[in-house]
């Protein structure tokens, strides 16, 4: 299918309506939206046809916002008075900012002068005095101020940057943390703004990368206080602004908790886990490292997972051979039934704010850097992935680099 009209005169618009430092990023996501993504282009023709809709999730009905529901005429002209101030330029705010800048927004950055942050905001086309500021200064100058430093940084900054909230403002974060755990990080949002919550589902990098493929990231939206009855509808524009596809509502507390909960679980901490144990059990069973990583990561991550994604579990079981079926479905309820006090636990330290204060405590040391790069480089030495370094160089795809 081609590429439509109506999509690309859209895409036109982005790079039209986009500050003059950044038409040139606008004019470079708009060619490869257009040669990657002919049925993207913010979903402009297609609003005919899609929209705000309820959706049956396993006997659950919820309410499902899409990109269609926000063509890009809509969004610049709903934003056309706003200034969007990103506070901070980690994964998450580099990706973000980008994406919003990309669609015509406008869009500041605030991070502190002179750093590492500074001069990456700069090699990305953010212009001193003109579109990059120190974090008062971009404060005072946005009416949107989208508070995405890191955790441990917002508790930190929070007795500096609350006197700059001011009432007409909206406060927007993208993780409840600093919110719901309030009485630790002693984040108190102001009563008199608006306080919403856009929380893309993966790494900053993906929501960048997503977006310049013309696709978009799930992400959930919350609002914690809604002072001018408009919060729900500017948590929706801003997602679709910043490169979601669709997204769904949840309240800041139940973001928080299911993401903490879910990093420490099947998606970072358990899967780290299941994978060593599986890996060190081969290796005494006289297995060799390439055999043991291959039937532990290789397979699960280049064949069997991404058929899950795609397709769903059940597909990925009649996927497989007769033998593979029957021991799967024999041995998933015995890991179901021994994890599920780990998982009763995790969630019950996420709950209470264990998690937290373990991770406000540690984030926060002067040697945060030090401290965590000690932990990363004992993972990069175990044997599994220095293995796994040598048998990703194999795959076909690979420039072998890592050899």
């Amino acid at each position: 299918m081609s590429f439509s009209r109506s999509s690309a005169q859209a895409l036109k618009q982005a790079v039209k309506f986009a500050a003059p430092a950044s038409r040139q990023v606008a004019r470079r996501s708009v060619s490869v939206l257009a040669r990657q993504a002919p049925k993207a282009a913010m979903g402009a023709n297609l609003g005919a046809v899609r929209g705000v809709k309820t959706l049956d999730f396993a006997g659950t009905k919820e309410v499902v916002y899409e990109r269609a529901d926000w063509p890009l005429d809509k969004l610049q002209d709903y934003f056309k008075n706003d200034t969007l101030a990103m506070i901070g330029y980690g994964s998450q705010g580099h990706g973000q900012s980008l994406n919003a800048r990309d669609n015509g927004l406008n869009v500041i950055v605030g991070v502190r002068k002179g750093g590492e942050s500074w001069k990456q905001a700069q090699e990305d086309g953010w212009v001193p005095g003109e579109t990059l500021f120190d974090i008062p200064e971009a404060i005072n100058k946005g009416t949107i101020i989208m508070n995405l430093l890191s955790d441990a940084a917002q508790s930190q900054t929070w007795p500096e940057i609350a006197p700059l909230i001011t009432k007409g403002k909206t406060l927007y974060f993208s993780h409840g943390f600093s919110v719901v755990y309030k009485d630790d990080t002693h984040v108190i949002p102001p009563k008199d703004v608006d306080v919403i919550l856009v929380a893309p589902k993966g790494s900053g990098r993906t929501v960048r990368t997503l977006f310049l493929e013309g696709r978009g990231i799930n992400s959930s939206v919350a609002v914690y206080q809604d002072v001018t009855g408009k919060a729900t509808e500017k948590a929706v524009g801003i997602a679709i602004a910043v490169g979601s596809g669709y997204c769904y509502e949840t309240t800041f507390e139940k973001e928080v908790f299911s993401d903490l909960y879910g990093e420490r679980g099947v998606l970072m901490g358990g899967i780290q886990g299941m994978f060593l144990a599986q890996y060190e059990v081969l290796r005494k069973n006289g297995h060799s490292p390439s055999e043991a990583f291959n039937e532990t990561v290789e397979e699960a991550t280049q064949s069997l997972f991404p058929l899950i994604g795609k397709y769903g579990m059940d597909y990925m079981y009649n996927a497989c051979s007769t033998t593979a079926r029957r021991g799967a479905l024999d041995w998933a309820p015995k890991f179901r039934d021994a994890n599920l006090p780990v998982f009763e636990a995790l969630y019950k330290s996420v709950k209470d704010g264990s998690e937290t204060r373990r991770s406000l405590e540690f984030n926060g040391r002067k040697t945060y850097r030090e401290d965590l790069q000690k932990e990363l480089d004992e993972i990069d030495n175990q044997e599994i992935w220095r293995a796994g370094k040598t048998v990703r160089a194999l795959r076909p795809d690979s420039g072998k680099d890592e050899l």
